[in-house]
Formats: structure tokens, C-alpha cells, sequence
């Protein structure tokens, strides 16, 4: 169970209003202003490691970590507002301190939401004293001129209220309120001075963002020819949300969240794919209930499917943001479930493929996929899932007997977002009864305690079951399946069911699904929806390889072999024109000499999906080239995906920097032109992100990396007997004389590389960037890099407390290994990933030295080009790539 649940909130909120004054106090003493900026960068560290520990008791360590990583790397200098949009209610306004506190929580973390306020109950509570009676149409408030007025300067004096009570704790805060919002009449006869937004501008957010301090908006907009428009919040946070695309989106009313019209109960979750027609046809849903639906559901068709919005009460704030468990109502697009009644309908080789990917039996070798599939031949059964196949479950149900759930297996992204409740409250609506199975070392085991009536234990695996109470009819259901081979005979005689070992271990992703409120499930968590991972693809798709004579490319080739997928049908090098192929299999392939004519003409003709360019720095210009204007002439108005191999665009805007493991797998997934990071780039970046909270402002790490002599690359060499060119290394290894050779000793290309896009994870605050000192030695082996970091710190720090820094940023990598030596050549040469090790603090505890490695060819070339291509393809990231 999460320590929210035994911890009450009053003592928390305490002690966040405490620590937050005590910041205010200590800003408000001093009147120097060089004193002050002092104490502030003096303490900054210390009230965010106080703020972390505060949040520990809303829930674990680890979310809140992970939740605190993700928001602060959300933002950077160009684009600052990407945390949060937060919309206060008008009667949240009315406990501003409460309010102040939660914001100023944020701010003192190094998060910058931006705030956008209502002031509905305080302008009627004016407009009434004057004997008017506020009117509303359609759940929207009509405004005349005298309402307008108080309006203006209602909202000016809650704005204000709002900035002052955050400067008293110390935090900084700009009231904004005229210059972001572009309107015309949404209908001036019918509501009068109502605005419809037209035009976000977000320079006036960014601008006090960058100078640190919190942008307070009010809803107010301005047309064209300067008249001053009412805007609903909501309307106006919507809009807002569409323009920044924050991570998060929040909606703090008084109420705390989103309540069923006639139970009077919270609403967990709505799913707005699958409930939204029904929803708006409930009697209950009317005036401004309507309204806000009608509204979140424009918004999130306008976002990402993975967006979500939260409503939720101003105390719940911060377990909404930094646990899994989340507070209030959800609202996200979800995916619409399915009942199938046969394989084919979901589709055999897609169900294969989640079979063969997820089922623990499979996996253990217990079970095949066909026998999986051949039992099904058996009896009648339902499938149950949804449309990405994030879930899938398999009930068998003969006739006259128990239903069975024989499979309930679930992706990443379904557990993190609460699909598999949905499907199994799916199935609850079909079965009044059910029995199933899972494994007694199933990690997930106190999610299936939770959903069951009872259960007992048996030779290592747990039997479930809910709708039946009486304890011989469960003996004499069990005797019966067990029996009929529906299950193993291993459960008989029942005993007393066996307690899950610890409720922390739940499934995550467990809110409810139906707008219908359950019972709360200790330890539940419904993720983090706006990280959700789309569906994958296993559709077969063609690839076009510039540039395969290198290393780097024929490394490609080899890999692309095994690839389940993706298929080489085009290959092209000028010296090797006319000859086969040698180390791809799965096909007869013959080299090409592709030129850019021919390039522009497959593009226009949709002859492949994707390209590589794998070719030397500054000529594969002509050749991007030729595919736009073939793409701009496409009449499919398509366009195939480009990894380019050098350096040529790993600075250019418009194209995105695939780096998964750092930056992010969305921008790659939606992204047609993918600039592959550099070899050296790769494993400096990765050794250095981890500490870049504790970067020291002009004392710049430095980077000493030594690379296998296949690094610099080849040149044409002899042809062999059959009159084909040969390759060979431009540095030959025994020109070293068994040493190492430093080049290039400043102004390497992947310096600036790696501290441009590393800049890209400072905080806001940080101002324009970072740079990163390279120097790097070419050595006599063929490949891998062993990069040392040497980094001053802006405090102390213990080696263990740096080697947790990585673990934590790199959690859940599958291409990322941690050790505790010094990583060496073995742990390097021929592997996929990238490994870190030798984490070591001077004595003086201010300087970090930590040893990573990476094959240049592999990680650093070759198998990051097969990831990003799998992730804008829609595969699987790891498909074709042997994980170790």
C-alpha cells in the first residue's frame, strides 16, 4: 500500500506551508540584493532535497523520483512552458493560501506550471449584491458592458491576491493579464462581449519563465479592434493547453473532481472513446457538466491520444502529480475494448505475436504459442482487448460450465494506463462468475487479491476467483475443471487462501475504467497517461541503404537480417555496383549505384518506407533533397522515413536528434527525418546526463574517450580475385604501434554535438546551455569506446549517491547495463548497449569520475539506427536487435 494511505494530509500540508514561509522569511529579511541571490543559490539544493522528502509521504520513492525527473526535463531555454497548464476555479480563489502553498511547492523543485484562474463565484457574489441576476446560456455566462467592467476588475484584484500570497513565500511570480489571448465574438447577440480565441501568444509565459518566475494568467482576451472579451477559463485553458502541449493538464475546482449526477459519486476515470455518447445522453449531464466534457473532449482530440486531463481538488495537487495513484477524475481518450468469438476477427498473426511476446508460460517454456492457439480449438471463448492489443484476455466459457480467464496478458503501456481494469471489468459484465490462475511469483499477485472473492495456493501458482462465497461449491467447481483438464490438478483439496506479500508490489495502472465508482484498491496507480507507448506494428516494410561499403554499413545489413520486419531491397554503393550482397540473408540483394534522379523517382513512386544514409559528412544533402520533391510529388501524400548516419543534420531544426534513451521515443515515433547521434555523441551524453543536476555553470565536464580504430572510418583497398574492391581501415592498427593516438584535440564536431542537444535537459533556469570538453584517441583494437567522464560538482556527493543517479535515470533501459568496476573492453566490443561502471568522487567530494562504454559500430552507429527506424516505423524499439 502506498503511504498515502496511512499517512493523513493535514500533517504534510503543514509542513509545506511551513518549509515554503520559512523560505520567505529568509528572502524577506535581507535587503541586499547580492546577499539574496547568494542565499538563494545557496539553498536552492537544500529546499528541493526538503521537498522531495515531504513528497515521500504522499508515495514511493521511486514514482516521486521518477515523476520529479520527468517534469524537470520536460522544459528547456527554447521551450520553458512544457511542465503544466494548472486552471484554478474561481472557488479555489477563495483559500488563496492553500493555493499559494501548492504552487510554491512547485516553483521550489524547479517547476514552472503555468496558472491560469478563474473568478466565476466572486464576480457573482458581486453582481448579485447589486441586484442582478447572473444569466447563463449554454453554460456560458453572457456579458454585457456593466458586466464586463466588474468582470476586469474582478479578475485583476483575484489575479494579484493570487501573485501576492506567492512573493510572500518567497516565490517568484508574474501576473499576466492582457497579451496572451486573441479573440473574436463567439456570438454578440446571443451572449454579448463572449470571446473565441483566435490567437495564443505565448511569449509573454515564456518571457517570465525564463526570468523565473510563475506566469499568473486571467481569461481575458482582446479583439482585433482592441475590445476587451470575456473567455471561459475552462475554454481558455483549453486553448491554452493546445498551444504549449504541456506534460500535464489540470483542472483544481473545490469539489475535486468529476461527480455522477445522481449517486452523488466521484468519477475515477473517463474514457472519452468509449463513454463519451453515452455520457452525453445521461439525464445528469447538463449545463456545465456538459459543457466541461464537451470542451475536454475538443482538447484531447486536438493532443496526442496518450494526453490526459486531471480534475482535481488544490490539496490533491501534488499526489496527482508525483504518484501513480494520481487523485480526482481522469479524463483521456482510451481506446475502445473489443469481444471477439474467434482468432481471425482479432487476427492471427497479431495475436501470435502478443502470445509469443507476453505469455509467462511461453516465455518459461512451459507452453508453445500453437498449443496456446490449438487449445482455443477446444471450447468456445471470448477474446477480450483493445484496439493496440496493450491487453489481451482469453475467457473460456463451454456451455453450462465456470468461465475460465485462460490469458490476461498486458503490455507496458496497458498496465501504466489502467487498461486492464478496463478489460476486466469488461469481462465482469459478461460473467457473473470467474476463475483463473497466476503465478505465485507473479509480481502483479496482489492485483488479482484485490479483484478476487478468494484464492488459494498450490506448487507455485495462486487460484482465483470472485461470485461464489461458499467454500464447498468452490471445492466442487475445482474438482470439476480439474477433471475436465480445464486446469492442472494441483489445487484440491481448497485451503485457506494465502495473503499477498506486499500491496506496494500492485499492478500499476489500476483506475477504474467504468465512470461507474468502485471501491478503492489499495496501492492502485493508473501511471503516467501522457508517456503512453502507441501500438506496434509487425506490417513488412522496405528499406533503402545509401552508402553500404563502410563498416557502419555493412554492420547494418547484417542486423537488418535478422530483422522480422524490415527488408533491404535497395542497396547502393558506387564502387560496389553489380555485385551481390554477401552478409544479408534473407533475400538476394545487388549492390546499385543509386544517383539522385533515381532516388527522387522511388520516393515519388512509394517504392520504400524508409532510407539510410550511410554516407561521409556533407554528402547526402543532394540526396534528402531528391527525396522531398519525390515526396512532394507523392499522390498518396505520404513520405518515407530518413535516418541519416552523419553529422549533416544533427543541428538542424525540423529534423529530430534519436537518442531514445535521453530524449524521448515520441518525437522519433512521429518523425519522418531522424538525425542518427555520433558515436562518441552517444556515450558522452549518456555518462554525462545522469549528473547534470549537480553541473557546476563554467566548469564544464570533460569527456576523454578512446575509440577502436573501425571509428575513423575506411577507404577502398585492393579487389580481390573476382575483381571486387576491397575495404580497409583508414587507420591502420598498426600505425598505432600499440598505442593510442590523440586527435582532433579541441573543436570536435562531437563536442558541440553533445553539449547542444545535453543543454536540451537543463532546467529553464539554467540559462543558454552547457558545454562539454572532447578530447578523443584513437586506439588499436577494431571497436568500442571507452569514454571517461571527469565532472565538478556543485556540492558533495557519495560515489554510491552517483551511481544511484544513473540507476535512476536508466531505469527500465533495456539497452543499458550498470556495473560497479570500470567497464573494459569485453563488456563493450560486440554489444548493443552501453555499459557504465567505475562510479568514483574525489576526496574532497566535488569532482565525479565515471568510465562508459559503447561499440562505435553497434550502439554508437548501427543498432541506434535500427531503433530510432523501429520507433518511426511503428516496430516494436527492439525489434531485430538481440538483447542480451
Amino acid at each position: 500500500m502506498h503511504a498515502i494511505s496511512r499517512v493523513p494530509k493535514t500533517p504534510l500540508r503543514n509542513a509545506l506551508r511551513a518549509s515554503a514561509a520559512s523560505a520567505g522569511r529568509a528572502v524577506v529579511r535581507r535587503t541586499n540584493v547580492a546577499a539574496v541571490r547568494t542565499l538563494s543559490s545557496a539553498s536552492a539544493q537544500s529546499d528541493r532535497d526538503t521537498i522531495t522528502r515531504l513528497l515521500y509521504s504522499i508515495g514511493t520513492k521511486r514514482e516521486v523520483e521518477r515523476y520529479l525527473r520527468i517534469f524537470s526535463s520536460s522544459a528547456d531555454a527554447s521551450h520553458p512552458a512544457k511542465f503544466a497548464v494548472i486552471k484554478v476555479g474561481g472557488a479555489v480563489l477563495d483559500n488563496v493560501e492553500e493555493l499559494a502553498t501548492n504552487l510554491s511547492f512547485l516553483y521550489r523543485v524547479g517547476l514552472y506550471p503555468v496558472v491560469l484562474h478563474g473568478a466565476g463565484p466572486q464576480l457573482n457574489s458581486i453582481i448579485e449584491s447589486a441586484g442582478v441576476i447572473p444569466d447563463y446560456i449554454d453554460g456560458i455566462r453572457v456579458t454585457d458592458a456593466k458586466t464586463l467592467q466588474i468582470a476586469r476588475r474582478v479578475f485583476l484584484d483575484e489575479n494579484l491576491k493570487l501573485v501576492a500570497a506567492l512573493e510572500k513565500l518567497g516565490t517568484r511570480a508574474r501576473p499576466i493579464t492582457s497579451g496572451v489571448f486573441s479573440a473574436d465574438y463567439l456570438d454578440k447577440e446571443k451572449y454579448g462581449l463572449v470571446g473565441k480565441i483566435t490567437k495564443v501568444d505565448k511569449r509573454p509565459i515564456e518571457a517570465s519563465i525564463r526570468a523565473g518566475a510563475l506566469p499568473i494568467l486571467t481569461s481575458l482576451a482582446e479583439s482585433d479592434a482592441g475590445q476587451i472579451l470575456n473567455v471561459n477559463a475552462d475554454i481558455a485553458a483549453g486553448e491554452l493547453a493546445k498551444e504549449l502541449e504541456p506534460l500535464k493538464i489540470v483542472f483544481l475546482n473545490d469539489k475535486g473532481g468529476m461527480f455522477h449526477g445522481i449517486t452523488g459519486e466521484k468519477l475515477t476515470t473517463i474514457n472519452l472513446d468509449e463513454e463519451y455518447d453515452e455520457l452525453m445522453k445521461q439525464s445528469w449531464v447538463k449545463y456545465g457538466t456538459k459543457l466541461k466534457l464537451r470542451e475536454f473532449k475538443e482538447l484531447l482530440d486536438h493532443l496526442p491520444r496518450a494526453s490526459s486531463v486531471a480534475v482535481i481538488s488544490v490539496d490533491s495537487l501534488q499526489r496527482e502529480l508525483f504518484t501513480d495513484s494520481g487523485a480526482g477524475t481522469l479524463i483521456r481518450r482510451g481506446y475502445k475494448l473489443f469481444r471477439h468469438k474467434t482468432i481471425d476477427s482479432v487476427g492471427a498473426d497479431r495475436l501470435r505475436q502478443v502470445i509469443h511476446d507476453r505469455d509467462p508460460d511461453v516465455l518459461s517454456g512451459e507452453e508453445s504459442v500453437t498449443g496456446v492457439l490449438n487449445a482455443l480449438k477446444d471450447t468456445p471463448y471470448t477474446i477480450y482487448g483493445d484496439e493496440p492489443l496493450d491487453v489481451v484476455a482469453i475467457v473460456a466459457h463451454p456451455e453450462g460450465e465456470v468461465p475460465i480467464l485462460t490469458k490476461l496478458l498486458a503490455s507496458r503501456n496497458g498496465v501504466m494506463n489502467g487498461i486492464v481494469d478496463n478489460v476486466f471489468n469488461a469481462i465482469k459484465k459478461d460473467h457473473r462468475r470467474l476463475f483463473w490462475t497466476a503465478r505465485a511469483d507473479d509480481e502483479n499477485r496482489a492485483w488479482h487479491f484485490e479483484r478476487a472473492d478468494g484464492s488459494f495456493t498450490r506448487a507455485g501458482k495462486s487460484l482465483f476467483w470472485y461470485g461464489v462465497s461458499d467454500v464447498n461449491e468452490v471445492e466442487k467447481i475445482v474438482k470439476s475443471i480439474e477433471e475436465k483438464g480445464r486446469i492442472p490438478r494441483t489445487y484440491l483439496p481448497v485451503g485457506p487462501s494465502a495473503p499477498p506479500r506486499k500491496a506496494a508490489s500492485t499492478l500499476t495502472g489500476t483506475r477504474s475504467y467504468s465512470t461507474m465508482a468502485r471501491r478503492p484498491v489499495p496501492g492502485s496507480s493508473r501511471g503516467y497517461a501522457t508517456a503512453a507507448a502507441p501500438p506496434t506494428s509487425t506490417q513488412q516494410k522496405r528499406l533503402a541503404l545509401i552508402g553500404a561499403r563502410g563498416y557502419t554499413g555493412q554492420t547494418l545489413t547484417s542486423l537488418l537480417s535478422e530483422h522480422p520486419y524490415l527488408n533491404l531491397t535497395h542497396v547502393s554503393s558506387r564502387q560496389l555496383a553489380g555485385f551481390s550482397l554477401t552478409n544479408y540473408a534473407k533475400a538476394p540483394v545487388v549492390y546499385s549505384d543509386l544517383s539522385v534522379a533515381d532516388v527522387e523517382r522511388m520516393e515519388k513512386e512509394g517504392e520504400v518506407d524508409a532510407w539510410v544514409m550511410a554516407l561521409p559528412n556533407g554528402v547526402c544533402k543532394p540526396f534528402v533533397d531528391a527525396i522531398d520533391r519525390g515526396a512532394a510529388e507523392r499522390t498518396d501524400g505520404d513520405r518515407s522515413v530518413i535516418v541519416d548516419l552523419s553529422a549533416d543534420y544533427r543541428f538542424e531544426e525540423g529534423w529530430t536528434y534519436g537518442l531514445p534513451e535521453l530524449y524521448g521515443r515520441d518525437a522519433i515515433r512521429a518523425s519522418k527525418r531522424i538525425s542518427n547521434p555520433g558515436c562518441y555523441a552517444t556515450s558522452s551524453q549518456l555518462i554525462t546526463a545522469p549528473l547534470l543536476q549537480h553541473l557546476t555553470p563554467g566548469a564544464w565536464p570533460t569527456v576523454f574517450g578512446v575509440s577502436g580504430y573501425s571509428g575513423a572510418g575506411t577507404i577502398t583497398g585492393p579487389t580481390d580475385p573476382d575483381g571486387r574492391p576491397t575495404t580497409v581501415p583508414k587507420v591502420a592498427p598498426e600505425t598505432l604501434a600499440g598505442g593510442i593516438r590523440p586527435y582532433a584535440l579541441t573543436d570536435h564536431i562531437h563536442e558541440r554535438e553533445a553539449g547542444r542537444h545535453l543543454s536540451r535537459l537543463l532546467a529553464p533556469s539554467a540559462g543558454t546551455g552547457m558545454k562539454l570538453a572532447f578530447v578523443p584517441s584513437v586506439a588499436p583494437w577494431f571497436s568500442g569506446i571507452i569514454s571517461v567522464l571527469s565532472m565538478p560538482l556543485n556540492e558533495r556527493v557519495t560515489a554510491r549517491e552517483v551511481r544511484s543517479l544513473y540507476e535512476e535515470k536508466y531505469a527500465g533501459e533495456k539497452l543499458v547495463r550498470i556495473k560497479s568496476e570500470v567497464p573494459t573492453l569485453p563488456d563493450i566490443e560486440n554489444q548493443h548497449g552501453w555499459t557504465v561502471g567505475g562510479f568514483q568522487v574525489h576526496s574532497e567530494g566535488d569532482r565525479a569520475v565515471v568510465v562508459g562504454g559503447l561499440d562505435n559500430l553497434l550502439k554508437g552507429a548501427a543498432t541506434q539506427c535500427l531503433q530510432n527506424l523501429n520507433l518511426a516505423l511503428g516496430y516494436d524499439e527492439y525489434a531485430g536487435i538481440p538483447i542480451a
